[in-house]
């Protein structure tokens, strides 16, 4: 079997622990898949993605797929009795250039390997650019159950200087045909704070979203991450860094809008109009689930270990190629590294944390935070439960901090 890596500098071990594998069944299990490919490359995104000009003739579509399917057999002879995947996230990059067909052949790819639950959720992200009806037809023939669709800004300006190439009305449109193909679960990606971006510019973009009906949003505030065009432009002067209290008012007038409009927070970035909408792979994540992560630089977890695939898709690929494993690295967490992560993510969840996970220095911590209004006072002593504010969802990485000593 090829061989998984113990950890970042000695790539030796040929399977998990067994203590990694204890368990696996009884929490969510989730299948990511990376597609690396992008028609050209947005100024803020530090993801690994890569243009066909950045790869040349290194890497393709094809070997990437067989690439794909050679980690996935990997992952079903490394996880043994593996349980059928839950849920499954094809993300990127941008997954819609490999069209509808491309996609079908990556989905009967993790089904052949993991099969699939019967209610699983089944989401691809897409560029509205890069999808037609006939598109969003043939994946939902294909069996996937969601759509989530990057729109970033409704203002044409704003798209500029994020190097957006969609049009600002073909979120909508795209939702809409999405619709029409019997996609009941459907998101839109909003970026907020980006230099230039006026309070009605940011408006606009809630219109845009609540005139396309969709029963999901995410939204992010924009942040210059180092080796980005962005961040050149940021450092050279010509862009004003995103300021700290216009990224607060905005997030607040995102949650005022939506909330007025039935969709409500589940997690301090997300917003779905019922349980039912919610992202189920993304809550596996932040409820500490196990997940595989299939392609270039992807990331996955099983019951407290970590590792991650080697980045580009010409290596990535020849790897497995040769019987090896893409894995460039992997950590056994610490139990205390599973408690700062537990806080960290479950934290950020509307029905927040309980208590009885903290330490007992963080409960009465969070009896303080709570009477400073980061923390619904009444829950904290009446459920047992840490629950963010309104105005503890600002500050919820400085809370965390503080419930972790």
């Amino acid at each position: 079997m090829p061989a998984l890596p113990l950890e970042v500098t000695d790539p030796v071990d040929s399977a998990l622990p067994e203590t990694a594998l204890e368990g696996l069944g009884t929490r969510p299990f989730g299948v990511y898949v990376h597609v690396p490919f992008c028609a050209t490359r947005c100024g803020y995104c530090d993801f690994n993605t890569y243009t066909a000009g950045e790869l040349g003739s290194d890497s393709s579509p094809t070997s990437w797929l067989e690439g794909l399917r050679r980690e996935l057999d990997l992952a079903a002879g490394v996880l043994g009795t593996a349980p059928a995947a839950d849920t499954v996230f094809i993300g990127g990059g941008t997954p819609s250039l490999l069209g509808a067909d491309g996609l079908r052949s990556v989905l009967d790819a993790v089904r052949g390997a993991f099969g699939l639950a019967p209610d699983a959720e089944v989401t691809t992200e897409s560029n509205p650019e890069s999808t037609s009806p006939e598109f969003f037809a043939g994946i939902r023939d294909a069996g996937f159950t969601r759509v989530s669709l990057g729109m970033q800004s409704a203002a044409q300006h704003v798209l500029k200087i994020l190097d957006r190439v969609h049009t600002p009305g073909r979120p909508v449109a795209a939702a809409g045909e999405a619709r029409a193909a019997g996609f009941e679960h459907i998101n839109l990606d909003v970026i907020y704070g980006t230099p230039g971006e006026r309070v009605e510019d940011l408006r606009a973009s809630l219109d845009a979203v609540l005139a396309a009906g969709v029963d999901h949003v995410s939204a992010y505030a924009l942040i210059v991450e180092e080796g980005t065009a962005l961040a050149r432009k940021v450092r050279r002067g010509e862009l004003p860094a995103p300021d700290d209290d216009v990224l607060a008012a905005d997030y607040e007038l995102i949650d005022e809008v939506l909330a007025s409009a039935g969709l409500t927070w589940y997690e301090v970035s997300n917003w779905a109009s019922s349980e039912a909408a919610r992202c189920r792979h993304n809550v596996g994540y932040w409820r500490g689930g196990d997940w595989w992560g299939a392609g270039p630089g992807a990331h996955s977890h099983v019951g407290g270990v970590r590792w991650w695939n080697v980045k580009h898709p010409a290596k990535y690929a020849s790897l497995l190629a040769q019987g090896a494993s893409p894995a460039g690295g992997r950590e056994v967490l610490t139990e205390a590294d599973q408690h700062l992560e537990r806080v960290m993510l479950e934290l950020r969840l509307s029905e927040g944390l309980p208590l009885d996970a903290l330490t007992a220095e963080g409960v009465a911590e969070a009896r303080l935070v709570a009477k400073e209004g980061l923390l619904v006072e009444s829950l904290v002593d009446i459920q047992q439960r840490a629950v963010l504010t309104d105005r503890g969802r600002l500050l919820a990485d400085g809370v965390v901090r503080r419930l972790v000593p």
